[in-house]
C-alpha cells in the first residue's frame, strides 16, 4: 500500500490562479518543477505520456478522473525516465491492479524527483487552460514560499516559444536500435513475423519515443540513431535507404541546425517525419509554424486522410503546427487534416519522396489506425531501390 502521509502541494499559474491539493509523489525534501502547463485527454497511457520526451519542459495534467490503477512497469516506458516537469491528476488509485505492475505510480515518480499533485478540480484547471491557452506554471511541495514569490518565479521562467528542447531530449550518439515490437509485432499473411532488416534508416533523434523505433524494426528497418545536431555528411556517410525525423519537445523554429541539415538531405532518399519531425521538414522546405492555443494531446484526436477520405483516430502530443497557406505556396500537398480545428495534420512533397504527419502512428498509447504509415515509408524505399536498379546502365546491372 502507498505511504499514507499527506503532504500539501500547490500549482501556481502565471495568471495568478492557485490550485492546492496533496502531493502523491512524496519526498523528504521539497520538490519543485517549472514548465508550461498542458493537458492530455487520454483515459489510459499515463506511463507512456510521462516518459514521452515531447513533454520535456511541461507540467502534464490528465483529464481522466483517476490515474495509476494499473501501476508502472519497465516495459511500457518511451524513454529512460519521466520527462515531465510535474504531474497533476484528480485522484490517485490506491491500488495497482495489474499483473505487470512493478511499482505504484507515486512511488515511481518520487524515485525520479518529479513533483505530483492530486486532489484538485482538474476540470476547472483544464477549462481555464482551454479558455486562456496553456501557460507557464510551477508545481511545488515547498510551503515556505509564498504565492507571490512563486508567481514571480513563474513569470521569470522561460517561455516554450523560442526554446530548442530537442538538444536536451536527444538521447542518441550514433548508436543503433534493433528491438522490435516482440509479441506485438505485425504478423505476415503466411503466419511469420518480420525477419532480417531490409532497409537501412537513419533516425534523427530530437526526443524520439522508443515505440517508433520498434515499429521501424518491425517493418524490416535497421535503425541508426543520429543526434539532432547531426550533419549532412554524417547522414550520407551511413548510406541510408531512408531518413526518419523524430518527435520531440519545444519550438521547431528554434532547432535551426537541424533545419539547415534537412534543407540539404531531405528527399535525397525517402524521408519521413513525425510530430516535431513533421514541423522541421516543413520549415526546411520553406513553410512556417505557429503555436496553438492549447495544443493537441491525447489518444482520441480525429484526423481525415484527404486522399482516401478515411477518418483515423490518432494519438497526438504537440503545441505547434504548420501553417497551411505556407505549405500550399510550396510544391507540397496537405494530406491530413485535424477535424477538431482544421489544422494541418500531414503533408507530402509533390516532387520529392518526403512525407510527414503531425500525430503518432506508432500509438502507444492510443489506437493503431495510422500504423500503415510505416508501411508507406518502406514502400517508398522499395520504389527508390527499384528506380536505382532500373536506372543503372546495362553493363553495370550485369556486373
Amino acid at each position: 500500500m502507498p505511504d499514507t502521509t499527506v503532504t500539501t502541494a500547490r500549482l501556481v499559474l502565471e495568471d495568478g490562479a492557485v490550485f492546492s491539493g496533496q502531493a502523491f509523489a512524496c519526498s523528504k525534501e521539497p520538490i519543485t518543477g517549472f514548465g508550461e502547463v498542458v493537458f492530455n485527454t487520454a483515459m489510459t497511457g499515463y506511463q507512456e505520456a510521462l516518459t514521452d520526451p515531447s513533454y520535456l519542459g511541461q507540467i502534464l495534467v490528465m483529464t481522466a478522473p483517476q490515474v495509476g490503477n494499473y501501476g508502472v512497469n519497465s516495459e511500457d516506458v518511451e524513454s529512460t525516465r519521466p520527462q515531465v516537469a510535474g504531474f497533476v491528476i484528480r485522484e490517485e488509485s490506491r491500488v495497482d491492479s495489474n499483473f505487470r505492475s512493478e511499482s505504484m505510480l507515486g512511488d515511481w515518480l518520487s524515485s525520479h524527483g518529479i513533483p505530483a499533485l492530486s486532489g484538485i478540480d482538474t476540470r476547472a484547471l483544464v477549462r481555464r487552460l482551454r479558455t486562456a491557452g496553456v501557460m507557464r506554471g510551477v508545481i511545488t511541495t515547498d510551503m515556505n514560499q509564498t504565492v507571490e514569490q512563486l508567481l514571480k518565479s513563474v513569470k521569470e521562467s522561460p517561455s516554450m516559444s523560442g526554446r530548442n528542447l530537442a538538444a536536451e531530449a536527444c538521447q542518441s550518439s550514433g548508436d543503433g536500435w534493433d528491438t522490435g515490437l516482440g509479441p506485438f509485432a505485425t504478423i505476415k499473411p503466411d503466419g511469420s513475423v518480420p525477419g532480417e532488416a531490409t532497409f537501412r534508416v537513419v533516425a534523427i533523434d530530437c526526443g524520439a519515443k522508443r515505440n517508433i523505433y520498434r515499429h521501424l524494426v518491425d517493418k524490416g528497418c535497421e535503425v541508426i540513431q543520429l543526434p539532432w545536431d547531426t550533419t549532412p555528411e554524417a547522414i550520407r556517410a551511413e548510406k541510408p535507404d531512408g531518413i526518419f525525423v523524430s518527435n520531440g519537445p519545444g519550438d521547431p523554429a528554434a532547432v535551426e541546425p537541424l533545419i539547415e541539415t534537412l534543407k540539404v538531405v531531405a528527399g535525397e532518399v525517402p524521408t519521413f517525419g513525425i510530430c516535431l519531425g513533421h514541423q522541421l521538414l516543413a520549415l526546411a522546405l520553406g513553410a512556417t509554424t505557429w503555436k496553438l492555443p492549447f495544443g493537441h494531446r491525447g489518444a482520441n484526436q480525429p484526423v481525415r486522410d484527404m486522399e482516401t477520405g478515411r477518418v483515423e483516430i490518432t494519438s497526438q502530443n504537440h503545441g505547434f503546427c504548420v501553417d497551411w497557406s505556407s505549405l500550399e505556396a510550396l510544391d507540397c500537398q496537405v494530406t491530413h487534416v485535424h477535424l477538431n480545428d482544421r489544422t494541418v495534420a500531414g503533408f507530402r512533397h509533390k516532387a520529392k519522396p518526403i512525407f510527414a504527419v503531425q500525430y503518432h502512428p506508432e500509438a502507444s498509447p492510443g489506437p493503431h489506425d495510422a500504423a500503415h504509415l510505416f508501411e508507406r515509408f518502406t514502400a517508398m524505399m522499395v520504389d527508390a531501390q527499384t528506380a536505382k536498379t532500373t536506372s543503372r546502365p546495362a553493363s553495370a546491372a550485369g556486373a
